[in-house]
């Protein structure tokens, strides 16, 4: 058999090289040959075999390509253009789709939660009681998140068919719309081809850059959240984002700045309005663009069959409230509100998580306390025409610490040009305290076992060792006798017989723990008070020891809750957007006085109180029917310039009333920024009991006014054996008075020190009869010749009273 290819009877080409057989093929591939197959078949190992070149027969002209023909053009001329084709189908459909599915999947949808916490969102406040006190709004504007349930279905249909009719079955981006945009841009149009869902990505990532890969990442995204989320979800999230105008973010809050009204109290008309708003916010104080959108969103809801053409006839424009109106509507006092930030910062929720968690504050302020401070200021302040005279009032439970009531005077004051300045918050500005520190001298005293019953030197002036400058009671009624107790020297206000107690017996040192472990906070504890002990001035509140009314009114609390110190706050409690408790104040008390020996500090506090008690009615002022009072007056004197005249020296700059029963302290100042001599009506000095008393005693009347009548507990008085000693020598102290001349012994027998004979005899009777004490038992109320004026001189530049 021939195994050439060659045809039959033609000679083989000399050219062509024999065919080698081809391996078997394997498992893995064709095997490799061996070498004992080329020995058994009588063959040699060849060279691989070439591609035959093709040579034209000798004498034969070479062959020419033939003709193209006009078919033949054609067809290449298809040929590149279906190329071309291929090319620009890649360019603008395939490449796009690959870069679009790679931007899918490289995107993140943030869920609608997320968006909302990181939304800035308004605070609410509310009373002790429930009721709404404001709204602290973030610097963007007012936000409240809602929940799908809580927009009725008639916001969201007006704002679908208004923005996106196409909502409810795009898939998050609408080519049509995208193309009308294109053609408006084109030929001069209005209106954008954005989706809702485009739009809530666009707010909620607040990017708004005018660039192509902006818009193309926000398809991505958009397209990614509606194969991720519920239509319901989306619409929900972009109402609770979306600006409105009038600094108002989201629906709920936009109800209220338009209407005064929550969002599920909406009627079509109003919905309507709100959602053609939507496009132009900044224009929603001009009336006929606000209408020209409302007519269009109303037209577009009867369009999609949101509404009947009945109603759509019927349809009355819903003019908006004020907008002034909408502004202080929930206007949040900003006092209350800058002591409340504090408080939660303090306790670890900062002023990102502040705006972001959709917070009610519950506080601990009494609607009924703080419109009564309100009110007891304004109606003290009349009469004043002096208009550098300023004002606080703080008001505080001495049986959890909360405060009642916060006034720090004036939020909106005028400024140098006349135009208007926020207002400083004059509770927590520390001034001298003048004689309403006496009670912490006192206290102090206590600690250290002596009592009321104690006796000091009360005429005036006095000297002192080491003080340069004499120290003088202010006045008849502050004088005392030489052997003046101090439940006496608390009422008439002796400064030299408190000067004495503290140099003498407690030190400064002790007055300011006292002070302290009362509820006075300086700066070592977080507080802007100031306690100096450098000399002795704290005894008389002058000096460099400055108080705010804030830690007057915690400090004397502490009293009127026998003893037990309690931390003052604002806040019961924080609940978040889904009414989760995220704070809760505790209650944290500590016996003041007597660390871990409760009966003991309640028996210092409960003589502070006896001192305190007939106070009241000898600055002439009164305690509510039913109710036991106690309290002290404070008064700092004007130092007087070189240029001043010579009446500047009789004014003062700083007047206190501070008094307690035991469900409220409070603590009123009426004083100058600085030093100022300040004057009343008439030019007359003012004096703690003239003004700030006043402004105490009525709000005290209006706040307890109704409310079950208290009394004080009873304690044991606390009396020395020093003490007892001074009493003992008081027989022989009459009988050299029997001895002086009758006249002297009339002169001496003033009521003064007739009263100063009974309160000794009738001590105990008066610390388990605190209101007897209130009733001027000893018949000398009218006879004292003065109105309560604890003013004083002292060795310092800065005299205290």
């Amino acid at each position: 058999m021939n195994n050439d290819r060659t045809s039959p009877g033609r000679a083989p080409d000399p050219r062509r090289r024999a065919r080698r057989p081809v391996p078997r093929a394997g498992l893995l591939g064709s095997e490799p040959e061996l070498i004992t197959h080329h020995e058994h078949n009588g063959t040699v190992p060849d060279e691989p075999p070439t591609v035959p070149i093709l040579r034209p027969r000798p004498g034969q002209p070479p062959r020419r390509p033939r003709p193209l023909t006009t078919q033949d053009l054609r067809k290449r001329r298809w040929r590149k253009i279906r190329r071309i084709g291929y090319v620009v189908a890649g360019a603008f459909f395939v490449v796009p789709a690959i870069a679009f599915v790679i931007t899918y999947l490289a995107v993140d949808v943030p869920s609608p939660e997320t968006v909302a916490q990181a939304q800035g969102q308004a605070v609410t406040y509310l009373f002790s009681d429930g009721t709404e006190m404001g709204k602290d709004v973030p610097t963007g504007g007012n936000r409240q998140i809602l929940a799908a349930n809580q927009i009725p279905d008639v916001v969201k249909k007006a704002v679908i068919a208004t923005e996106d009719a196409s909502f409810e079955t795009n898939s998050g981006f609408d080519i049509g719309g995208i193309l009308r945009a294109g053609y408006n841009q084109v030929t001069g149009g209005s209106g954008g081809g954005s989706t809702i869902s485009q739009q809530y990505i666009k707010n909620a990532s607040g990017d708004d850059d005018p660039t192509l890969t902006r818009k193309w990442v926000e398809l991505a995204k958009s397209f990614k959240m509606n194969q991720t989320y519920e239509k319901a979800d989306i619409i929900t999230a972009y109402l609770n984002i979306i600006y409105f105008g009038r600094g108002a973010y989201g629906v709920q809050a936009a109800a209220q700045a338009y209407f005064g009204k929550d969002v599920g109290a909406l009627d079509y008309s109003q919905s309507a309005l709100l959602a053609g708003l939507i496009q132009q916010p900044g224009r929603s104080e001009n009336t006929a663009v606000a209408t020209g959108r409302w007519t269009t969103a109303l037209d577009r809801m009867l369009k999609n069959g949101y509404l009947t053409p009945a109603q759509r006839a019927a349809a009355k424009f819903p003019t908006p409230i004020p907008l002034r109106e909408s502004r202080e509507a929930g206007a949040l006092n900003p006092f209350i509100k800058k002591q409340v930030k504090a408080e939660l910062a303090a306790q670890g929720i900062d002023e990102k998580q502040y705006y972001s968690g959709g917070f009610q504050v519950f506080t601990t302020i009494d609607p009924q306390a703080q419109q009564a401070a309100e009110t007891a200021v304004a109606e003290g302040m009349a009469d004043q025409t002096d208009d550098r005279i300023l004002n606080a009032l703080v008001a505080v439970d001495p049986k959890t610490g909360g405060v009642l009531a916060y006034h720090g005077g004036d939020a909106i004051v005028k400024g140098p040009n006349g135009e208007d300045q926020a207002g400083r918050d004059w509770a927590d500005e520390p001034h001298n305290p003048g004689s309403s520190m006496k009670p912490f001298d006192l206290a102090a005293f206590l600690k250290l076992g002596r009592g009321l019953d104690a006796r000091f030197d009360g005429t005036s002036p006095r000297t002192f060792p080491g003080v340069d400058l004499p120290i003088r009671n202010a006045g008849d009624s502050s004088s005392c006798s030489e052997q003046c107790t101090v439940s006496e020297a608390m009422q008439r206000s002796t400064n030299t017989v408190f000067y004495d107690m503290v140099l003498n017996v407690t030190k400064p040192s002790g007055v300011a723990e006292a002070a302290q472990e009362a509820g006075i906070r300086t700066s070592d504890n977080g507080g802007r008070s100031k306690l100096f002990t450098g000399d002795n001035n704290i005894s008389i509140g002058g000096g460099g020891t400055q108080v705010t009314a804030a830690d007057m009114a915690s400090g004397y609390a502490t009293f009127a809750a026998g003893g037990v110190q309690r931390d003052r706050h604002f806040v019961q409690k924080v609940t978040n957007a889904n009414g989760e408790t995220a704070y809760e104040a505790k209650d944290r008390s500590a016996d003041a006085f007597a660390d871990n020996d409760a009966s003991k500090s309640a028996q210092i506090a409960g003589n502070v109180t006896a001192a305190l008690a007939p106070v009241i009615q000898f600055s002439r002022l009164t305690c509510p029917a039913g109710h036991e009072c106690a309290g002290k007056t404070g008064t700092q004197q004007h130092t007087p310039q070189n240029d001043e005249p010579a009446s500047a020296a009789n004014a003062n700059s700083q007047t206190w009333m501070v008094g307690y029963t035991p469900s409220v302290s409070a603590a009123v100042w009426v004083g100058s920024d600085g030093d100022k001599a300040l004057r009343g009506p008439g030019g007359a000095p003012l004096f703690g009991s003239t003004l700030a008393g006043p402004i105490w005693d009525r709000f005290m009347q209006l706040y307890l006014t109704g409310k079950p009548a208290e009394r004080f507990d009873r304690v044991t008085a606390i009396s020395s054996p020093q003490d007892r000693v001074q009493v003992q020598q008081q027989p022989q102290q009459q009988q050299q008075q029997q001895q002086q001349p009758r006249d002297q012994r009339n002169q001496q027998a003033q009521p003064g020190n007739r009263q100063q004979q009974d309160q000794l005899r009738q001590f105990q009777q008066r610390l388990q009869e605190l209101q007897d004490r209130q009733r001027n038992r000893n018949g000398n109320g009218g006879n004292n010749n003065g109105n309560g004026n604890d003013s004083g001189q002292s060795g310092d530049p800065d005299p205290g009273g």
